[in-house]
């Protein structure tokens, strides 16, 4: 049986290192966009999962990102995202396209989408982006964020840590440590989407990518929550 579990796994994680740089048709990557923007939307019209604005107005970077989690026999998590930076003058750049994933070795059933949005206040921790894979809360602190309804506790911790996720899960109080999950720029996605050479550094900071319509709304979006 323990041979079994061992064999499975690694076939598993071969797996989803193949999916993960496989290169999908552009509009695979429109599916994502659409899909990323939707999420932020509903988090923002919900009350109970709204960010507040005084974090979002501190925001240097955010990461949306729509996991999936197949617990048969292992909890796996496997995923995509976006992510927008704010560049020096203020804007916010073209969303890049990242991958996002999780393993957790526990025998849980069942199997559910988990949307998360991540918000980044320190400009340095940009940079760890780009590496081959960011580890969340090993690479830089990470917070679960205040929601709007625990606006005491705002100023605090948004000088605890530089990076505050928000999902929906319930119970799991402002400030509390996170560790777990990872992000990876996915560049084979960048260059099918936006037909170029360039990968996520010049994407989120340079000018030398032309937007696509597909991004505009979110674009809008993340500005006009940003700057309230």
């Amino acid at each position: 049986m323990k041979r079994f579990i061992i064999l499975a796994l690694g076939l598993l994680v071969t797996t989803l290192a193949v999916q993960a740089e496989r290169t999908l048709p552009r509009k695979n990557y429109v599916t994502r966009i659409e899909s990323c923007e939707a999420i932020i939307r509903e988090f923002q019209y919900n009350p109970a999962t709204r960010i507040p604005a005084e974090v979002l107005r501190r925001a240097e970077t955010i990461i949306i990102t729509n996991q999936f989690k197949a617990g048969f026999i292992f909890g796996v998590k496997d995923g995509y995202g976006v992510v927008l930076a704010r560049r020096d003058d203020g804007t916010w750049s073209l969303p890049g396209f990242v991958n996002a994933g999780e393993m957790s070795f526990g025998l849980q059933l069942g199997a559910n989408a988990i949307e998360t949005v991540i918000v980044i206040t320190d400009k340095s921790v940009q940079p760890l982006l780009y590496k081959n894979k960011f580890n969340i809360g090993v690479d830089a602190k990470a917070i679960a964020g205040p929601r709007v309804a625990e606006a005491e506790k705002i100023t605090e911790l948004l000088d605890e840590a530089p990076i505050l996720i928000y999902n929906k899960k319930k119970g799991l109080f402002a400030g509390a440590t996170l560790k777990g999950g990872w992000l990876a720029a996915n560049n084979r996605g960048n260059r099918s989407y936006y037909e170029t050479r360039y990968s996520l550094p010049e994407i989120l900071m340079g000018d030398w990518v032309p937007e696509q319509p597909e991004v505009k709304y979110l674009r809008e979006f993340v500005t006009q929550i940003t700057n309230q």
